[in-house]
């Protein structure tokens, strides 16, 4: 693969780890309990996801498709962005003998309430699905301890080993750890209320919540131009692994560069220096303007590209710079990119109400 920078690592931009949330953490567990971790989730799924029958009328590219429920399907408060799998999370590519697709969601807050952002956890065989609130806990200058929503776009994610890392555009991303989603005791009805009072916690109607451990906060060398984390995604088979990272962009003057950065394969957290920064082996400028997501899939580039609520989304495929463009190949608002290695398949989600899919694409059909 080409790069546009020198090896082993680039200068100019960086990513720095903050502390962890453990105290924040273990205060919220006081209040909800020891955590239900993914066990507990994937026990407890509460909606239905409705499979095509005939996924190719979505795309020409499309081989699988799967629908939310009738309500998420065309829900103006939340979007769906970004998108991993098991075969991310784990080298069996599965959780438990289950395939499981994570999505991220964003809150529009288009009824004056921003709610943050969430994932959602979906079980391709069983067809059923629930979503989890990402919460901030945090301390109040009084010792309180308080709730915050997620407030990112969260246009991507990577679930590698037990973490969730999530595109947070300019911040660089957030992660957490799937060991600590917690239930919420109680009824679920509250949509409109974030926050503890006494012994109850409000989690915007959520059943379950997920709170964020730490962030990777981007950082710019003078005379440098700051990296926009908009898109996320894994490269499980480079060695050493590798977090891809990918900017959106309409103005015609913004950059549209993508970034590789090593991860440690026993943490599955990004690889540090001596000087405490992680640093990109690669930025490869040349994307596609627009693009939605980007993933690494047999030695090259697949770039989703949207066109609006009304047209469908294009795949490009190659490298950086020299992409081949492939229209009509999923529906319109196209997101979000991630790999199946076993099947070669890639997968996308779409973000328009009413117009929402899970799909899958043979990935050869781009060759």
């Amino acid at each position: 693969m080409s790069t546009a920078s020198e090896s082993p690592y680039v200068q100019g931009v960086h990513l720095q780890r903050t502390d962890e949330n453990v105290r924040e953490i273990a205060a919220l567990s006081e209040v909800l309990g020891e955590p239900a971790g993914l066990d507990g989730v994937l026990a407890d799924l509460k909606y239905d996801v409705r499979r095509a029958r005939v996924p190719r009328l979505l795309g020409r590219a499309v081989r699988e498709a799967y629908r939310w429920d009738a309500y998420d399907e065309r829900d103006e408060l939340w979007y769906p962005q970004g998108i991993s799998t098991s075969a991310d999370a784990s080298d069996t590519e599965d959780i438990g003998g289950r395939r499981i697709v994570v999505t991220t969601w964003y809150s529009t807050g288009k009824d004056g309430i921003k709610r943050g952002s969430r994932v959602t956890f979906v079980d391709l065989d069983s067809g059923k699905y629930r979503h989890v609130l990402l919460v901030s806990p945090v301390f109040d200058k009084a010792g309180r301890l308080t709730l915050r929503p997620m407030n990112i776009h969260a246009g991507g994610i990577v679930w590698a080993g037990p973490y969730l890392h999530i595109a947070a555009t300019n911040r660089g991303f957030v992660t957490a750890r799937v060991d600590d989603i917690m239930r919420v005791p109680g009824d679920d009805d509250h949509p409109d209320k974030l926050g503890i009072e006494g012994s109850r916690l409000y989690s915007f109607g959520h059943r379950y919540v997920l709170p964020v451990r730490f962030t990777y906060q981007a950082f710019t060398d003078e005379g440098h131009e700051k990296l926009r984390y908009s898109f996320l995604s894994l490269d499980r088979r480079s060695e050493p692994p590798a977090l891809v990272a990918g900017e959106y962009a309409h103005h015609p003057d913004a950059t549209t560069r993508l970034a590789r950065y090593p991860l440690d394969p026993q943490t599955w957290q990004l690889a540090v220096g001596d000087d405490g920064f992680s640093r990109p082996l690669a930025i490869d400028d040349g994307g596609v303007r627009q693009m939605q997501g980007a993933v690494i899939a047999a030695g090259r580039f697949h770039v989703t590209v949207s066109h609006g609520p009304w047209m469908p989304g294009t795949m490009c495929a190659g490298e950086p710079g020299s992409m081949r463009m492939r229209r009509w190949a999923l529906p319109m608002g196209p997101e979000d990119l991630s790999y199946w290695p076993s099947t070669d398949r890639l997968w996308s989600v779409t973000e328009h109400p009413r117009r929402r899919w899970i799909v899958a694409m043979d990935r050869a059909w781009f060759d």
